[in-house]
């Protein structure tokens, strides 16, 4: 996710993390109306309620964190009132709506798209929630929740895997084999076409799950430490690195979903789950969308190919989510108490039981439960040399809304231009990064 999870941090809806682009600076110069950020701030002077901005429009994530808010609210005492909006809508009204009155917590994404927010003293840091709950986590759970200034800001609550999914008894059916290199990936790609399958579901209409598919490409053909410089806006898109990276990604266009920029992932997902398709690269929140059991138990996935053997599929795109604290929260005490809970194995494993498709941040949780899905997702994680959270959380969030988002959907529409795009990124991410 894992954003997502984009995606999800997703967006559309939910992409479970992953998640869509916030806009940044740009938001506040469209002129796109507030976050309705005063929804439950009448309350929130009531110190046995807590207000909650939430990202969680989707169904099952819905309901996933009405759960766990709901286990607080028994455990506590303190009552939780949701401020709920649209996915897309939260991550692109949220820099306006961080700066106005919100709400006293705030659900969002760990890594950069967090420290962008602590950085210009939007959240207020959570050091004293941290010594509490510090030992349910492990170090990359630490380091993912951290400012820039090293103080926490982030409880982190859910995490999950961006790989290639497939259905078991598609391959079975066919005889497809799993790829682990681009050679083999491609070879695969021309055997379903012929097999009169859709290889590769694609759906970029909210425009973030395109990045998921550069990031995977990047780090396998140029390795972490390059995709890390070129997020920081340290390393130059014109540079052949990243041309090779749309080379190699416009070598497999012709066998993505055709009309994917006017698609959801959702609407994508559904091709999958009909077997109308036989690959689907996204989050591990793809499996929303397998609401029939017999179905989920049918999905399975790989990690994205080698290309390049000196880096193999040593990087996990693994996007982790969990809840920050506003700059003003006028139920402090309260936040603090349900911040410590969110911190807890207990909270985790109430999430996951109405949300299996993604796995615990904390290593604390109980993993007996998980589904052989989660199994293999926690695996992929814990074993992964490099952790990344996606692109539009690993860059600054001005950056990938109103430069990436719209390039990668030029590209996707059209792979012909590729310099003059690249030339065009470059300059816009010199003016952007160097604005500070």
């Amino acid at each position: 996710m894992h954003r997502s999870s984009p995606g999800q941090f997703m967006p559309g809806t939910s992409r479970r993390s992953v998640l869509r682009g916030l806009g940044g600076a740009a938001v506040l110069s469209a002129g796109i109306p507030l976050l309705s950020a005063c929804a439950g701030s009448s309350s929130s002077s009531d110190t046995k309620t807590v207000t909650v901005g939430s990202n969680a429009s989707d169904a099952v994530p819905k309901k996933a964190y009405g759960d766990v808010y709901a286990a607080f609210t028994k455990q506590s005492g303190i009552k939780v009132a949701l401020n709920t909006k649209d996915h897309n809508t939260f991550q692109e009204q949220i820099n306006s709506y961080l700066q106005a009155t919100p709400d006293d917590v705030f659900q969002w994404f760990a890594g950069y798209r967090m420290q962008f927010f602590a950085a210009k003293g939007l959240a207020t840091p959570i050091d004293d929630v941290w010594k509490t709950i510090g030992g349910n986590f492990p170090p990359a759970m630490h380091d993912l929740s951290k400012g820039q200034d090293g103080k926490y800001y982030l409880v982190p609550l859910t995490t999950s895997p961006w790989a290639v999914f497939y259905r078991k008894s598609v391959f079975q059916k066919y005889g497809y084999e799993v790829p682990t290199t681009w050679d083999a990936f491609v070879a695969l790609c021309k055997q379903m076409k012929k097999d009169g399958l859709v290889p590769i579901a694609f759906g970029d209409k909210d425009a973030w799950p395109a990045m998921g598919s550069f990031d995977q490409i990047n780090f396998r053909l140029n390795g972490y430490d390059f995709h890390v410089e070129l997020m920081a806006g340290k390393a130059s898109w014109t540079d052949a690195k990243v041309r090779k990276v749309f080379d190699t990604w416009a070598e497999t266009l012709p066998y993505h979903q055709e009309g994917a920029v006017g698609r959801t992932w959702q609407d994508a997902a559904q091709t999958l789950v009909a077997k109308k398709a036989g690959m689907y690269m996204l989050g591990m929140f793809v499996a929303q969308q397998f609401t029939n059991k017999a179905d989920l138990d049918d999905l399975d996935f790989f990690a994205f190919p080698e290309i390049d053997p000196a880096y193999g599929q040593d990087t996990v795109e693994a996007p982790t989510d969990g809840i920050m604290l506003s700059k003003k929260p006028e139920n402090h005490a309260g936040s603090v108490k349900l911040l410590e809970f969110l911190g807890t194995p207990q909270a985790e494993e109430t999430y996951l039981k109405a949300d299996p498709s993604l796995i615990a941040a904390s290593s604390k949780a109980d993993t007996s439960a998980y589904s052989a899905l989660q199994k293999k997702a926690y695996e992929m994680i814990s074993g992964a040399k490099h952790l990344t959270q996606f692109m539009d959380r690993d860059s600054r969030p001005d950056f990938t809304s109103t430069v990436m988002q719209p390039a990668l959907q030029k590209f996707v529409r059209d792979p012909k231009g590729i310099d003059s795009l690249l030339s065009s990124i470059e300059r816009q991410k010199k003016t952007i990064f160097a604005s500070g």
